[in-house]
Formats: structure tokens, C-alpha cells, sequence
């Protein structure tokens, strides 16, 4: 994907708030169309400097080119802001569930044991097993803490960032270090799932093809543009 490119995508972007049924494209009153001002290419080096990482090139591009977030799949692609000190960082619901320290390290393809989880969900306390609704929280909250550990854990997102809500803390990330580097990678740990990667047959892909951030949006923006004009 070339600047070009990714530079006539901000347009195209901008151009949907005005087509007819922009209203009914999912996420609308959420980001309205709206994208954020482009980094300057300073900014991206400074950004990139914090992290200790250089980002996948066709997200670069469209932080060059196209907006640093803003509307986007879903609920839009979570926007960069500076701090007053200076620092660089997401902000959306579940942004900062990445770990900035830890972006320069491999993002783990394989999560938890699928055994241990599968045991872990097994052993998840009903209200109907108990007599007494203080002793189903307490165990509930003790379930839920070894839950937590299992697939919440910090280092099951290193090497990515969040990037965007689709509702219900479902989440998306961009893999920006180890072999998945540039693919995007669906969180559904609210409905106790590990995290998998993004595949599909759209627009000829193989059914065990990655979805690469370019892909992501610019699918997103197709299937947009579709629907506003109808």
C-alpha cells in the first residue's frame, strides 16, 4: 500500500459523513466519520522512539496519511493523543490495556493451556449450587480471580496494541512485534476465549489468511461505502 494510496483513503473517509445512509453504517454516531489530524512525520519518529518499536508500515501510512484514529471499524480505531509530558497514548475503551513497556517483545501466539482453560470454565460456580447468595459471591469472586489470572494476564498482549471496541469489551488489537507482526488479533476474553487471529475469505483471501491492518480498514472502508450509498 503506497502513500497515495493511503493519502486518497483520508478523502474517501471524510467523503462518507455526506453520502445518504452514512447513518446506518455500524459505529456512525460513535466517530461520525470523523478522523483525528495526521502525525507529522517528527511525531511518528517521537512516538516510535517512546515505544522502542517501529510500528507495521501500512499502520504508519495511516498515520501519516490518513488520521491518528478515528473513525474505523466498529467503533473507529482508537485515536493517539500527547500527553502535557510529552507521551504518546491510545485512548479508547480498553486502550490501555496494552502494556507500552512491553510492545518490543514477541506478542505469544499461543495463549493459555486450552486444557487448563477448558477445566478453569468447568469449574465456574452457579448461584443454583448454593444456598446462600454471600457464599455463591465469595466463591464467584474467587473463581473470577483465578480467571483473571489465567487470561488476563499482562503478558498475553505483549508486542500489540489495542485498537479497537466492537461492544460488549470485545476488543482488536495490531501485532506490532514477534511473527505476527502487522496482523490483527480478535480479544473475546469477556466471553472467557483466548485471543485468535483474524481470517477470512473476503476479497479472495484464503480461509487461513491473517488480516493485516491494511486489510482491516480498507475492507472496513468498502463495505462502509456500500452501505452509505444505499
Amino acid at each position: 500500500m503506497n502513500k497515495t494510496d493511503w493519502e486518497d483513503v483520508r478523502r474517501r473517509v471524510t467523503d462518507l459523513a455526506r453520502m445518504p445512509g452514512a447513518s446506518g453504517v455500524f459505529g456512525y454516531h460513535g466517530h461520525r466519520f470523523e478522523l483525528e489530524p495526521a502525525l507529522r512525520p517528527d511525531e511518528l519518529a517521537e512516538l516510535e522512539s517512546q515505544l522502542g518499536v517501529t510500528l507495521p508500515d501500512d499502520y504508519r501510512q495511516f498515520l501519516l496519511n490518513v488520521g491518528g484514529g478515528g473513525a474505523g471499524p466498529a467503533y473507529g480505531v482508537f485515536p493517539l493523543r500527547r500527553t502535557g509530558e510529552g507521551r504518546w497514548h491510545w485512548v479508547g475503551d480498553g486502550a490501555d490495556l496494552a502494556a507500552p513497556a512491553r510492545l518490543a517483545e514477541p506478542f505469544p501466539i499461543q495463549g493459555p493451556d486450552p486444557a487448563v482453560l477448558e477445566a478453569l470454565l468447568a469449574e465456574q460456580p452457579e448461584e443454583e449450587n448454593f444456598a446462600d447468595i454471600e457464599d455463591f459471591d465469595a466463591a464467584y469472586e474467587a473463581w473470577e480471580e483465578r480467571s483473571v489470572a489465567v487470561l488476563w494476564d499482562e503478558a498475553r498482549t505483549a508486542g500489540a496494541i489495542c485498537l479497537c471496541h466492537l461492544g460488549c469489551a470485545r476488543r482488536e488489537w495490531l501485532v506490532v512485534s514477534g511473527p505476527e507482526r502487522g496482523n490483527i488479533w480478535a480479544d473475546h476474553r469477556v466471553d472467557d476465549e483466548d485471543l485468535f487471529p483474524l481470517t477470512g475469505s473476503a476479497s479472495g483471501r484464503d480461509e487461513g489468511d491473517r488480516v493485516t491492518f491494511g486489510t482491516w480498514y480498507l475492507e472496513w472502508l468498502e463495505q462502509a461505502e456500500a452501505k452509505a450509498r444505499s
